[in-house]
């Protein structure tokens, strides 16, 4: 699909889509569908949350459980929890005794998905932090590695994100960097945020330590794996 044949996606007017609504929505018809749990959280950010837009989404976060599954991993770290739906759908996705862990600075949304969290049968498998991301990921110890991680915070900040977490990322995982095709913005970026996003892609793209692929799921999702 042409990146100029974009849409809002329903309840999300600052987000454009790649793929049209109807596509969108004939695919997750075809995949498994989110818990209620899940589906209550989504309506709850909906309804009662600022920039509701921020939630990855039901097509999104099968994608990142699938992935989580896929690779086997143990341990994952999220930058950017927001109100907690995709790290619900990544813990679903991890051993009994795996561990999740994911970094929220704001306390509102910090609070909220703690809620939520707390009523989750693997919510066990989560430890939020509170605080800025960088921060936090540089305060765990430095044996804490990790299998995969999801980044999904301010994008000005996604290189210095990237460059923290991958030292703390083992051989073959995987990162996975939401929000890379910016509503299509990242072909002709004027804002700050426009041209942090395609700075971060080209550093990504240009690192010889990693591999890479750029999937054109809602807003663009790039999956990075360590060589």
């Amino acid at each position: 699909m042409l990146l100029n044949k974009t849409h809002s996606e329903p309840g999300n007017p600052y987000v454009k889509a790649i793929i049209p609504r109807k596509v969108e929505e004939y695919c997750l018809r075809h995949s498994t569908p989110r818990n209620k749990l899940l589906r209550e959280l989504e309506k709850y950010t909906q309804r009662h949350c600022e920039s509701p837009q921020m939630l990855i989404g039901p097509h999104e976060g099968a994608l990142l459980a699938f992935l989580v599954r896929l690779t086997g991993a143990r341990r994952v770290l999220e930058i950017g929890t927001f109100t907690g739906y995709s790290a619900l759908c990544m813990a679903e996705a991890l051993p009994k005794n795996g561990q999740l862990v994911t970094c929220e600075i704001n306390p509102e949304r910090a609070e909220i998905a703690r809620s939520f969290i707390k009523r989750s049968p693997h919510g066990h498998k989560i430890k939020l932090l509170l605080g800025p991301a960088l921060e936090s990921v540089t305060k765990l110890p430095r044996a804490t590695k990790f299998d995969f991680v999801f980044i999904d915070a301010d994008k000005e900040n996604y290189v210095n994100y990237y460059e923290t977490v991958l030292p703390r990322l083992k051989p073959g995982g995987v990162i996975a960097a939401d929000n890379v095709l910016w509503s299509g913005r990242v072909l002709a970026p004027k804002k700050e945020s426009d041209r942090a996003v395609v700075k971060f892609n080209k550093h990504v793209r240009r690192d010889t330590r990693v591999e890479c692929v750029m999937l054109p799921v809602r807003d663009g999702v790039y999956l990075v794996r360590k060589r």
